[in-house]
């Protein structure tokens, strides 16, 4: 076994990454808001947003497990320690932040440990790496459940994909309830993959994902086909690609468009036969 710091800088992926202004200028019913005042495309976004930036972390751990690690010139948090035991098997890494709240040069306060139990390296195919957490907290937004994540080889196009099937439960630190999500989709790594810096990579994204929100409405949403959400480490905004957002107790449905590839914030909506030009968070 060994310690070190973990130093990396979070991977601003999610899957349907979407500010609550762009629900809120045509709700559909007393069932697209809760108590919160949250839309459901805002609950939505703030699972994928905590479940992608756990991968991006266990990710990195898991890749380096080293204090060197970098993406450019950032570091996530100089107070998270790893510690691998490559002994056990399935070998286990646990990136503890400690007790208390520690600040990431993203502006977020994380507490507590990210456990990753796995079977090889994340590049190595049929590699399967399962994410489960002790008392872990972000922004005081605690998270539990787990994430298995299966590297699947290298697709017909000659890129390699990964498998990724989430359980997880955000119990909201205001007191109001909690998110439930379940998903499973296919993450592509399509740009970076034989470079040794993270700075270059690009992903697509596809699957479903049914999210439980803290009012007990459930919600499903799914990529278009055709259309994966294309994500980069070098950019904060999804770049690409086409999702929709039913609402499953009316049966209405949003869609969602982030464009074809530029790295900005702008994206459309559009429901009711309208189409709503918005900038995302």
């Amino acid at each position: 076994m060994y310690t070190s710091k973990l130093k990396q800088s979070t991977l601003l992926i999610a899957f349907g990454l979407l500010a609550f202004t762009a629900c809120k200028k045509n709700d559909d019913s007393s069932t697209s808001t809760d108590a919160t005042g949250k839309s459901y495309a805002s609950d939505y976004s703030k699972s994928e947003r905590e479940g992608n930036d756990v991968e991006s972390i266990a990710d990195a751990a898991a890749t380096t497990g080293s204090a060197n690690f970098r993406m450019g010139a950032s570091d996530l948090s100089s107070c998270a320690t790893i510690t691998k035991d490559t002994v056990a098997v399935p070998h286990v890494i646990t990136i503890d932040f400690g007790a208390t709240n520690c600040t990431g040069i993203d502006g977020r306060n994380r507490r507590g440990k990210i456990i990753v139990t796995y079977t090889g390296g994340y590049k190595d195919s049929g590699s399967i790496h399962t994410i489960t957490f002790n008392n872990y907290f972000v922004n005081d937004n605690q998270i539990t459940g787990s994430k298995v994540v299966t590297n699947k080889g290298m697709n017909a196009s000659g890129n390699y994909y990964y498998s990724i099937v989430v359980n997880d439960t955000i119990n909201l630190g205001t007191g109001n309830g909690m998110i439930i999500n379940n998903s499973t989709r296919t993450r592509t790594w399509k740009e970076g993959y034989s470079t040794a810096a993270r700075a270059d990579d690009v992903y697509t994204i596809e699957g479903t994902a049914t999210i439980t929100r803290p009012n007990g409405y459930t919600v499903t949403v799914a990529t278009t086909t055709g259309h994966p959400l294309q994500v980069a480490t070098a950019c904060s905004w999804i770049e690409a690609g086409i999702v929709t957002i039913t609402n499953n107790q009316t049966n209405k449905v949003r869609t969602i468009d982030y464009g074809t590839g530029n790295c900005d914030a702008e994206a459309q909506v559009t429901f009711n036969g309208n189409t709503y030009n918005v900038t995302l968070p």
